[in-house]
C-alpha cells in the first residue's frame, strides 16, 4: 500500500485522499500510480462516486519537480504522461466524481480538481495552471471544455491565479464551502449518485463528456518532445 494515498470505502463511497502534506501533496510517481491504481479498481468494487481530497493546507501543488536535475528527459516525459492518464481517468469515470479543495493549488493538481464532474472549494483555495510557461501542454481540452474557449485561453495565456469567486463565476467550480460543511456535502453526493442505475450512469457519463483522449495525450507528448524541456523547467523555478 502506498503510504502516501489513503483510500477509504464506505458502502458505494470511496474517498481518496492525498497524504503529503510535507509536500502540499505534490504528485510525485508513487502518488500518481497510486491514484492510478485505487481509480482503476473504484471501476470494479461497486463505487458509485469518487471523492478526491487531500490532507494539510493544501489539495495539491501539482507536479512534484523534486529530482528534476537527475532525471533524463524521457524519464520526466514518461512522468507527466502518466499524470494525463490519471486525468483521463477520473475524467471519463463511469461514476460521480467529486473533488474538495483546500488552500493553494497548481499545475497538475488544478487539472485533477477540473478533471472531477463535481467541484468544490473552501473559500481560501487559489489556482494556478503555469504549465504553459515551461512550454508543457496539459489539459486544455478539459479546461475549455469546463469553463468555455475565450476564458481557458485566458488563464492558461497569463498562468493566472484565481481565487473561488472567479472559479464559481467561470465554472471551475460547483460551490464553495468550508471544510466543515464536506461530509455533508459527501453525503448529498452519494445520494444523487444513486439515482441512476451502475449503467445507466456510466452511459450518461459517456455520452456528456467528450472523449479527446487520444489528442490530449498526443498534445502533451509533443509539448514535452521540444527540445530542453529540463532547461524550461529550471527557468520557470528560477523565476
Amino acid at each position: 500500500m502506498n503510504q502516501e494515498l489513503l483510500i477509504e470505502k464506505k458502502a458505494a463511497v470511496t474517498t481518496l485522499t492525498l497524504d503529503r502534506p510535507d509536500k502540499a501533496n505534490a504528485l510525485d510517481a508513487g502518488l500518481v500510480d497510486a491514484l492510478a491504481a485505487a481509480v482503476a479498481a473504484a471501476q470494479h468494487d461497486g463505487t458509485r462516486l469518487l471523492v478526491l481530497k487531500g490532507n494539510g493546507r493544501n489539495f495539491c501543488a501539482g507536479f512534484d519537480f523534486g529530482g528534476c536535475e537527475q532525471a533524463s528527459e524521457g524519464d520526466l516525459l514518461q512522468r507527466f504522461a502518466r499524470i494525463e492518464l490519471l486525468l483521463q481517468a477520473v475524467y471519463h469515470a463511469p461514476f460521480a466524481t467529486l473533488a474538495l479543495a483546500q488552500g493553494k493549488n497548481f499545475g497538475a493538481g488544478v487539472d485533477l480538481i477540473l478533471a472531477c464532474g463535481s467541484r468544490i472549494a473552501a473559500p481560501d483555495a487559489q489556482f494556478r495552471m503555469p504549465g504553459l510557461k515551461f512550454g508543457l501542454q496539459l489539459g486544455t481540452r478539459r479546461l475549455a471544455a469546463r469553463i468555455g474557449g475565450d476564458a481557458a485561453r485566458g488563464l492558461l495565456a497569463a498562468s493566472k491565479t484565481f481565487g473561488t469567486e472567479e472559479a464559481l463565476r467561470l465554472g471551475f467550480l460547483h460551490e464553495i464551502a468550508a471544510p466543515q460543511s464536506w461530509p455533508a456535502l459527501i453525503e448529498r453526493a452519494a445520494a444523487a449518485a444513486e439515482q441512476l442505475s451502475p449503467a445507466a450512469a456510466a452511459r450518461l457519463y459517456a455520452a456528456t463528456v467528450t472523449d479527446s483522449r487520444t489528442a490530449d495525450l498526443a498534445d502533451l507528448i509533443r509539448s514535452a518532445l521540444e527540445p530542453g524541456l529540463k532547461e524550461r523547467i529550471s527557468e520557470y523555478r528560477k523565476g
